[in-house]
């Protein structure tokens, strides 16, 4: 990982640098008497342990579940792997693209051609932010059982939980529904030169205030015919591609319809949306949250960034 799409062999990679700003790294070679020895340490006085192996390494290290409670018996345990501690699959190999394959995350997004490859890798992420909900959950509730907790979080379902649009709503087709491809008001269109724009007009108001900017009042009662709207999308992309990108964006930038251009990344620190809300940093993007903390014993208003982890504070006297 410390390489991880990265040229430059000499240094950690943006990535990394990226990924564990504000943690203190240390190498541990389990398979030593020395580096077991300080892992014990290292758990007996933590509050979580956040382990990645497939079910079963960690035990035959010698911290299977009985080790771990008399190490520490106010431990979260957090075990991540990508098809959960039991079942068929709980040993087989994986990565993103598997996970996605099989909760159907993949067939359901694409176009009606092809499906395509989540980027960036929509699994790990999934699991990431359902494995930090489920500890900080774990942390409250041992604050009032007082012992520790175990928690089994699976890649694949934590990606499989976020499919209950397709699953409740029988929309497993690709490019046939309202969210993903089938609708001319919430699409994605080619302009003149060949850069994409975004419309996301599913109310109906801001689909008429979209039609009338565009001099097409035949399209607003059309804005729910049948879909995959094939007939419907090829006459609003027909008209996109008569301009270029710069020109969409100076007409439809103040009409409600909600509609954006794709940015790419090397554009994003410019954007006004991230600029005035100092979202993005030569490090990359900061921490996605303000937090607003009032306490006695702060006299004034502050609001600072701490450039090595990223994380973005406004506090207030309270």
């Amino acid at each position: 990982m410390r390489r991880f799409m990265h040229r430059d062999s000499t240094a950690a990679s943006p990535v990394y640098q990226h990924l564990n700003r504000g943690k203190r790294v240390c190498e541990l070679d389990l398979k030593s008497d020395d580096g077991r020895e300080a892992l014990a340490m290292l758990i007996i006085d933590a509050d979580v342990l956040l382990e990645s192996y497939r079910p079963g390494v960690l035990a035959r290290l010698g911290f299977d579940k009985e080790q771990l409670e008399q190490l520490n018996p106010r431990l979260i345990h957090c075990a991540l792997s990508g098809y959960g501690q039991t079942g068929p699959y709980a040993q087989r190999a994986g990565h993103d693209i598997n996970y996605c394959a099989l909760s159907s995350q993949s067939i359901v997004s694409g176009t009606a051609d092809k499906p395509v490859i989540a980027y960036p890798p929509i699994a790990d992420h999934a699991s990431a932010l359902q494995a930090a909900v489920s500890i900080l959950a774990a942390l409250h509730a041992r604050d009032k059982r007082g012992t520790g907790i175990y928690l089994d979080i699976s890649i694949t379902e934590s990606i499989l939980s976020w499919q209950y649009l397709p699953m409740l709503t029988q929309a497993d087709e690709r490019a046939a529904h309202m969210l993903n491809g089938g609708a001319a008001c919430y699409n994605l269109y080619q302009c003149a030169d060949a850069e994409f724009i975004s419309l996301g007009a599913i109310e109906t108001s801001f689909w008429e205030d979209f039609c009338r900017a565009l001099e097409q009042p035949s399209w607003v009662a059309r804005q729910f015919e049948t879909m995959p709207q094939q007939s419907l999308i090829a006459e609003v992309a027909a008209v996109f591609a008569q301009q270029p990108r710069s020109y969409w964006s100076a007409h439809l930038d103040q009409v409600e319809c909600c509609f954006e251009i794709l940015f790419s990344t090397h554009d994003l620190d410019q954007q006004e949306p991230f600029k005035s809300r100092q979202s993005v940093t030569r490090a990359g993007p900061t921490y996605p949250a303000w937090i607003n903390h009032q306490s006695v014993g702060i006299s004034e208003d502050f609001e600072t960034i701490t450039h090595n982890s990223q994380l973005r504070w406004k506090a207030k006297s309270g």
